[in-house]
């Protein structure tokens, strides 16, 4: 299993994302609203930026995570390939 669908864009599951798409997981982030999805994404951006300033992680591996994660609006589109749907 190398898909993860994660429901809802917000708090939970902007951070459930960004710690699979982290680990090598490809993630769907899916939510109906497209605001939502550009603020979740922004938010895992700003965190994956305090972790290189810190040194935790260098800025290709920020690029790598952040390359994991594919967004959806239609839910039947973004839990097609998905080997768990949180």
């Amino acid at each position: 299993m190398k898909n993860v669908a994660v429901i809802g864009a917000g708090t939970m599951g902007n951070g459930i994302a960004h710690t699979f798409a982290q680990n090598g997981f490809k993630v769907q982030l899916i939510d109906i609203n497209e605001a939502s999805l550009k603020r979740g994404l922004d938010t895992i951006s700003k965190n994956l930026d305090r972790m290189v300033s810190k040194e935790a992680i260098t800025e290709a591996q920020k690029q790598e995570t952040l390359s994991n994660i594919s967004t959806f609006t239609d839910i039947s589109e973004g839990v097609e390939y998905a080997g768990l749907v949180v």
